[in-house]
């Protein structure tokens, strides 16, 4: 049988889906054939027609009826090699490319808000380092200025935050006590001072145990939910550590002075309904429905006006931000000076021996 021609004057059609492949940037092409090279034939099989493009001012047209490209705009091409592209793979890629800049957290921009996961592949159970900390700050800054309405922050896995990551602490501080009991007591004072200042509503959703710093920051957010399964705990005298991350201050102000000595002094565990009743949790939800039950609920939040939301925290949260950033500074001097000599890190030495919690 004779060979059909298809509409585009190809047979068969075979070098019409040879073109999609090349659209696509699939890597599927002929030898020889180079895709970088952008010119009259390219501008051919995207449909354009050299004089509609020489109305436009990117270039001009010559007598056989081609295209003589402005050399900006060649270049411009050039750059773009695969400017032929899909618009959701090329979202694709980018939001890809995001994530490539971090490695112990994960940052999703959704619609009206942005979403940063806890996802440490450094550390168990999302323990805290100085270089974790200092991406959830990077997160945080880029998060300030962008055009989200607010911040979710949870995290990947069955465990939120464990808090600081003590064998890290040991063999930094065993190498160059000084030093390095500075350079982290920084990065923690640096890291709690971004929630702090951070202007945006914060969010916080709680899928399991929150321990130490991770327990701390809580009362800096400003709206907490917790699935049942979560807990919460801040055993720090129980560590032969000072609090951290604002909780001396916020915890009694809070919880009340009892219940907070209690978690502070005797590392008292608070089950998710306990710290609902208590003020720490804003609502409490089952854990088969815990996701969709945040992200319906911060969907909602993110309808709302950004200068509505950002000005209502300002109002709420104002005059708490200088009591709040000297706390923060008093905090992470005493735990310097704590790291710093050589009771202090006994204190963590005999921690790790003894394991006083298990996550």
């Amino acid at each position: 049988m004779p060979l059909k021609k298809a509409q585009n004057g190809m047979e068969n059609g075979d070098a019409g889906s040879e073109k999609e492949e090349r659209h696509f940037g699939n890597g599927s092409h002929q030898p020889g054939l180079d895709l970088n090279d952008v010119g009259e034939q390219d501008l051919g099989d995207c449909h354009v027609s050299p004089a509609a493009l020489a109305e436009n001012g990117l270039g001009s047209a010559l007598t056989n009826g081609g295209l003589n490209l402005h050399s900006s705009v060649k270049r411009k091409l050039e750059a773009e090699k695969d400017y032929v592209f899909d618009k959701r793979l090329r979202y694709s890629v980018r939001q890809n490319e995001s994530n490539c800049r971090f490695r112990d957290i994960v940052v999703r921009k959704e619609e009206g808000f942005t979403h940063i996961l806890l996802s440490s592949q450094t550390s168990d159970n999302n323990a805290l380092t100085p270089e974790i900390m200092k991406e959830v700050r990077r997160a945080l800054c880029n998060a300030a200025t962008d055009d989200s309405k607010l911040l979710l922050l949870s995290a990947v896995g069955s465990v939120f935050c464990s808090g600081l990551d003590y064998s890290y602490l040991i063999g930094r501080l065993s190498s160059d006590r000084r030093k390095e009991s500075t350079r982290i007591a920084e990065a923690i004072r640096d890291f709690v001072k971004a929630f702090i200042q951070f202007k945006k509503p914060i969010v916080v959703a709680i899928n399991g145990p929150a321990l130490g710093l991770g327990a701390s920051i809580l009362p800096l957010c400003d709206i907490v939910w917790a699935s049942e399964k979560a807990w919460f705990q801040t055993p720090y005298a129980t560590i032969r550590l000072t609090p951290a991350g604002c909780s001396s201050y916020t915890f009694p102000q809070i919880l009340g002075v009892a219940l907070a000595n209690e978690m502070l002094f005797c590392g008292r565990k608070l089950t998710a309904q306990e710290a609902c009743s208590r003020g720490l949790v804003s609502q409490v939800f089952w854990p088969t429905t815990f996701s969709q039950e945040v992200m319906l609920r911060v969907k909602e939040m993110a309808s709302c006006s950004a200068v509505v939301l950002e000005e209502s925290k300002c109002l709420v949260r104002s005059f708490l931000k200088s009591v709040l950033e000297d706390v923060n500074e008093k905090e992470c001097l005493m735990l310097k000076q704590l790291w710093g000599s050589s009771k202090g890190l006994d204190s963590l030495f005999s921690y790790l021996q003894d394991k006083i919690y298990e996550v």
